[in-house]
């Protein structure tokens, strides 16, 4: 086995350099840097000649897109009129925002499509049950697995064939490949690199939850959000019940769609009518106070703009003022 080397890695784009630096080369952010020990390891065997097969554009035939409807008009919209066949979607949110929620309902709203397979290294069987209960949630398609290894992971998905798979969260699964501990740079892009090229080649639409850091970013490397197809937030205030999703990548639609959600003791409920929620609470013709329609992706969504002012004692403006 070959000995354990050391790499200093950039958390935010996953650049890898030998020595450590304060910034880094290549996004030019400070204090991102990380160290991890790395080991390659050997089978013995000397390598195999691999050979590329390569296919002509004309020769590719045109497939149309195949998508799977989620259940939620809001969602849909965001993704541009459902889930993908084959593709893979990032979630991410804060903790408690209600990522595992909205997952949830969604692997029971598909039903009769197919098979799902929830995978969670967070959760134990008996918690999703508890939450699936609490939803009102009777789907015997859904199928859990309670794994933190990718090759159990990518076992289980060969022997069940599942129409959708559900990763919760990428932060927690790992590879014996990788020395580092689960949720560091090297373990969250090998992880999604696999993930990715198992739905790809089996054409098995896949979502994997991912957790959000201080600044609002998807913990992990930036070239993350690179890899694969879709990347939605779920972004909310602690101590109010809306949550908006908003679609920041999308490779088969736009990413200007919006979706309103509210959390609700019976899980998130779509508001099909943002401009109600926004104006529901507004006075009749206040001061200060005006209506204005903002367009958001092809829906327009009506606002409130307030105009906050105070008396002024003096009778001259400030920037007349002239000092002695």
């Amino acid at each position: 086995m070959a000995k354990p080397s050391t790499v200093f890695v950039c958390s935010n784009c996953g650049n890898e350099s030998s020595k450590w630096f304060g910034r880094c080369p290549a996004c030019n952010e400070w204090n991102t840097c990380y160290e991890e020990k790395i080991n390659l390891k050997s089978s013995g065997k000397s390598a195999s000649k691999k050979t590329a097969t390569t296919v002509k554009l004309d020769d590719v035939k045109k497939q149309d897109i195949v998508r799977t409807k989620t259940g939620f008009d809001e969602l849909d919209r965001v993704l541009g009129g459902g889930l993908v066949k084959g593709s893979l979607t990032l979630l991410g949110g804060e903790p408690g925002i209600g990522k595992s929620t909205l997952i949830l309902q969604i692997c029971d709203k598909i039903k009769g499509e197919g098979q799902v397979l929830y995978v969670s290294g967070e959760e134990s069987a008996q918690q999703i049950k508890i939450r699936a209960d609490r939803l009102g949630i009777k789907n015997n398609d859904i199928v859990f697995l309670g794994e933190t290894d990718i090759d159990v992971i990518e076992d289980a998905i060969l022997k069940t064939n599942p129409k959708l798979v559900i990763i919760d969260s990428i932060q927690t699964m790992y590879s014996d490949e990788i020395t580092s501990g689960p949720g560091s740079v090297s373990q969250v892009r090998e992880i999604t690199a696999r993930i990715m090229k198992m739905c790809k080649q089996e054409e098995i639409t896949t979502i994997i939850i991912g957790h959000v850091t201080k600044d609002g970013n998807i913990a992990g490397p930036r070239v993350l959000e690179h890899m694969v197809d879709t990347v939605l937030y779920l972004e909310g205030e602690r101590y109010f019940s809306y949550r908006i999703l908003r679609g920041v990548k999308n490779r088969f639609g736009s990413t200007n769609e919006i979706g309103m959600f509210e959390m609700q003791d019976k899980g998130m409920v779509e508001i099909q009518n943002p401009s109600s929620v926004l104006l529901g609470e507004r006075d009749e013709n206040p001061a200060g106070s005006i209506v204005v329609a903002s367009m958001e992706g092809t829906r327009p969504i009506m606002v409130e703009l307030q105009a906050l002012t105070s008396r002024n004692n003096f009778w001259f403006s400030k920037k007349n003022c002239k000092w002695n």
